[in-house]
């Protein structure tokens, strides 16, 4: 029954020990138990400083990335818009220059098409007129073979000098 109704002896004791404990961690335990908690509270306040830090910053770059990636993006469109126009000029300029060397080329040979024709009427021209004197000379022979054709002849000519 001592265990459950203490003697006042016993409860002095007790009370002398931890209040004597109490006061030895007080004066030596105590102290170095805060500042660790303070160093502890610190740490974890510069940590999440640090953390919030590294946030904003790891949002910052982000930014930026976006950025440098959106002015990647708009040099690349003006890139392709340049070669696409470049290739469009080229292809332009080279039917310009097809165009025109068609033209100068069709333009030649109507010319050398219309010498040859001029050529070849000239010719045909020497050639009809050399036949028709054959054929005159021929038929001439023909007419004036005799003397009476030649001695008509010469006087039909002469009536048609008289007249004019």
């Amino acid at each position: 029954m001592e265990l459950v109704k203490p003697a006042f002896g016993l409860i002095f004791w007790m009370c002398v020990s931890f209040f004597t404990i109490l006061f030895i961690l007080k004066k030596f335990a105590w102290p170095v138990i805060l500042k660790s908690l303070d160093e502890r509270e610190r740490s974890i306040a510069d940590a999440l400083n640090a953390a919030q830090r590294a946030k904003e910053e790891m949002a910052n770059l982000k930014a930026d990335n976006e950025k440098l990636l959106q002015e990647a993006r708009n040099q690349r469109d003006l890139i392709l818009k340049e070669a696409r126009d470049a290739k469009d000029s080229i292809i332009n300029d080279a039917k310009t220059k097809a165009t025109e060397e068609a033209d100068r080329l069709r333009r030649i040979a109507r010319e050398e098409i219309q010498n040859e024709k001029m050529a070849a009427i000239t010719e045909l021209k020497n050639q009809v007129a050399t036949l028709s004197i054959q054929i005159a000379e021929k038929v001439i022979r023909q007419q004036l073979s005799t003397d009476d054709k030649q001695k008509t002849l010469v006087n039909d000519l002469l009536k048609d000098v008289k007249m004019n």
